[in-house]
């Protein structure tokens, strides 16, 4: 019988509603799937088979992009969609939080620059900013902070992602340090926060659905851009055009979409979105399921992402010839960082190799990982990455400390294969 057939026996079994852990089920579960667990002594205390939470991927079921809520659009990409090393526009996730503008025209769209800390406001046109300023490309990574939520028990609030929403796209148009410099800054200028022209979800003109920022530090390096091309075309609508405000390294949401304003504050911005626990992490651990007061006495602001890899072929699931060397690839990030080393584990752990790595196109961008495994016998294995940044910093193997809104998983990736 095929490796789908016992999978989908399995899905339907009352294993996957036991506590598999219990004397026995490891050779139970071998026995449903007609296959012995290669290295199953090594498994984590405690840790569900892959094959158990990823019952679509393990069916071998085709998934097309997965929609996580349509008012608004959030849309994910499965995994091994993102195996480009520049996302194409039909395989990015989308997170917006209010609707997309009802009327865009390019003949009329400006980009205000104002705040506490502009020396004056000043209005540039998009054929301003096209004719005035240098143009730079860059390719950059964007993730949800959220990326990664579905995994935290008990579970948070929004959006529940698996580890699709994540892009890195090609992006054209002019420094934000550029604009800010031309419109003059005050030197007591702390942050900056967008505004764009979606609606808020009541419709209500006076409501931002989302205005957000960074500190201005963030806001002046180079690879911050207010962009109208992605992969050299115009940005798409459902991801900010005409113009857009791009941030590598940080959460997708400080990359404001249909921008048409940029203040620059001389205190922490403090739009929509900016209150409350969006956005924010416990500033000390909690225990799973705790409510805590949401307020700055207890969350900080979240600023670069952690250190994260995904693999994007082959695709879990997959059954593999005896015998058969297995190539293996994917991509890694490490927010304002750098990846200086991506590993796989066949074993659950127990022993690590070591992949070769590609260095990033620019700052910011993701890194391309490649490796061939060989597999000693025949059976179920889970295929684990691994990277760390050059700080120094490591993903997890298991899902990090919970938080209330559910940021930040960076737990390690895996896919599940059957050799023979």
């Amino acid at each position: 019988m095929s490796y789908k057939f016992f999978l989908n026996q399995l899905m339907n079994s009352e294993l996957n509603r036991r506590d598999f852990l219990k004397q026995g089920s490891l050779t139970a579960l071998a026995t449903t799937i007609g296959s012995q667990i290669v290295f199953a002594k090594h498994m984590p205390v405690g840790y569900r088979p892959l094959l158990l939470d990823e019952k679509d991927a393990l069916k071998g079921k085709d998934i097309e992009m997965i929609v996580q809520g349509d008012k608004p659009w959030n849309v994910e990409s499965p995994v091994h969609l993102l195996d480009d090393r520049i996302t194409p526009v039909e395989k990015m996730f989308i997170r917006n939080n209010g609707l997309i503008p009802e009327k865009i025209d390019v003949s009329t769209w400006t980009l205000t620059i104002d705040g506490e800390s502009v020396k004056a406001p000043k209005t540039y046109s998009l054929a301003d900013l096209k004719k005035n300023f240098k143009q730079y490309t860059y390719q950059l990574v964007l993730e949800c902070g959220g990326n990664g939520r579905s995994g935290y028990q008990p579970q948070a609030s929004g959006n529940q992602w698996g580890q699709g929403a994540v892009h890195c796209a090609q992006w054209t148009g002019v420094r934000l340090k550029d604009i800010l410099n031309d419109a003059g800054i005050k030197n007591d200028a702390v942050y900056i926060g967008y505004h764009g022209k979606d609606l808020h979800l009541s419709r209500d003109p006076k409501k931002e659905p989302i205005s957000r920022g960074v500190p201005i530090a963030k806001a002046m390096e180079d690879e911050t851009l207010i962009a109208w091309q992605m992969n050299g075309k115009d940005i798409p609508e459902f991801h900010g055009y005409p113009l857009r405000l791009v941030i590598g390294g940080w959460p997708a949401s400080v990359s404001g979409k249909w921008l048409t304003g940029i203040s620059v504050r001389n205190k922490v911005h403090d739009g929509a979105k900016m209150e409350g626990h969006s956005y924010k992490m416990p500033k000390n651990p909690v225990a799973p399921g705790t409510d805590i007061p949401a307020t700055d006495e207890y969350y900080k602001i979240i600023e670069s992402m952690p250190v994260k890899s995904l693999i994007t072929y082959p695709k879990s699931g997959a059954t593999i010839g005896s015998g058969t060397d297995l190539a293996l690839r994917g991509h890694a990030w490490a927010g304002d960082h750098s990846v200086k080393k991506v590993e796989v584990s066949i074993d659950f752990g127990a022993t690590w190799k070591e992949c070769k790595l590609e260095a990033p196109v620019n700052r910011l961008a993701w890194q391309h990982w490649n490796t061939e495994i060989k597999f000693p016998v025949n059976g179920y294995y889970e295929i684990w990455v691994k990277a760390t940044d050059n700080k120094g910093n490591a993903q997890p193997m298991l899902i990090p400390a919970w938080n209330p809104g559910g940021y930040l998983n960076n737990a390690c990736e895996r896919i599940a294969v059957k050799v023979g």
